[in-house]
């Protein structure tokens, strides 16, 4: 049998001749990638299994906070839903109905600002768990209806975050489950630190509604956001 004669590969070629492979006597041979035969140096399997880990969490933990900032607007739409339910079962009763069997709160107003199209149901407590269903009636301020200045909280991210386009001379009107509607006019907004902020002594109703400042940050602060507006 004669000797084999192999011709060079034209230089360049190399990776695309291991792909294609090399005929010897007819048969195509494809060779091994030298990089693929090659060991790992020492701890570079480690270190690549190290890295996927650490990126696979990565991804995990913003998927996790993806989830978490979505149920918060998710359970104010619904909450708000039942809400709009328990509060006309409240005007027909002339008693304040709780909103789902377990709730420790109920609807006391409808809010809305007409030129907005924006409608809001108030509930009775001020606590930091009801805010989560929807706007409260601070313990703080006056009861509605009442002289002085009534003061309602809500989150900027859900249901006060229209509070950026109240505007001076908007109509805002507040309706008890007693039926009486009461209507507000929009005189101005300021920014106050939450300890610092006190209700302006009036001789008629008043109304203030609050909420954390500036609008989309992330995380607490002590900057409140504060509409006030007058009986109309």
């Amino acid at each position: 049998m004669g000797a084999i004669r192999s011709s060079p590969l034209p230089l360049g070629e190399g990776q695309a001749a291991q792909q294609r492979g090399v005929r010897v006597m007819g048969v195509t041979l494809t060779l091994p990638s030298l990089r693929s035969s090659l060991p790992l140096p020492p701890g570079e399997g480690i270190r690549r299994r190290l890295a996927s880990a650490a990126f696979f969490a990565v991804c995990v933990a913003g998927l996790v906070q993806i989830a978490a900032g979505a149920v918060i607007p998710v359970k104010a739409v619904v909450a708000q839903a039942l809400l709009e339910r328990a509060f006309d079962r409240s005007v027909a009763t002339g008693q304040a109905q709780r909103p789902w069997g377990w709730a420790d709160m109920a609807p006391v107003a409808r809010l809305s600002v007409p030129r907005l199209g924006e409608t809001r149901i108030v509930l009775d407590t001020g606590s930091g768990q009801a805010m989560a269903f929807g706007p409260t009636l601070l313990p703080g301020g006056a009861r509605l209806g009442e002289t002085g200045t009534t003061v309602i909280a809500a989150h900027r991210d859900t249901h006060f975050a229209f509070l950026k386009d109240v505007r001076v001379g908007d109509r805002v009107q507040v309706e008890g489950i007693d039926g009486v509607t009461y209507r507000y006019r929009v005189t101005g907004a300021e920014v106050v630190r939450w300890d610092r902020f006190t209700l302006p002594g009036s001789e008629g109703r008043e109304l203030a509604l609050a909420t954390c400042y500036p609008f989309g940050a992330v995380g607490h602060g002590p900057l409140r956001y504060v509409v006030h507006a007058v009986s109309a």
